[in-house]
């Protein structure tokens, strides 16, 4: 696993444990749908969640969710569509985005509700 995986896969644990402190119940991780994945699926209250997340190592240039492509946006919202279809739910969703910076010496979680 190339040292950019494993960034990625320390910070999605991260927000994981970040979630769960802050009371989401995590309903998948790493959930595909053709060309599409979302990291995390997460309820909290009555609506549905899918997170994005993204960790740098630093902030040289620009935040990590600074890095979330409209590209990226329109197949998550594709993918969410297709979850509600194929687990026939009627919920309010929304998505957000954790951007996370972790180096050897920090460890900076930032949740962004309602990202797009």
């Amino acid at each position: 696993m190339n040292k950019s995986h494993q960034l990625g896969r320390q910070g999605e644990a991260l927000a994981l444990e970040f979630l769960k402190h802050n009371d989401f119940s995590i309903i998948d991780s790493n959930w595909r749908w053709q060309k599409a994945e979302i990291d995390i699926i997460a309820k909290s209250q009555d609506i549905l969640i899918f997170i994005e997340v993204k960790t740098r190592s630093s902030e040289k240039y620009g935040s990590p969710h600074e890095f979330v492509s409209e590209k990226k946006q329109t197949l998550m919202k594709e993918a969410a569509e297709a979850y509600l279809e194929l687990h026939d739910l009627a919920l309010e969703i929304r998505f957000d985005i954790i951007s996370i910076i972790l180096t050897k010496n920090k460890r900076k979680i930032k949740h962004i509700s309602d990202a797009f």
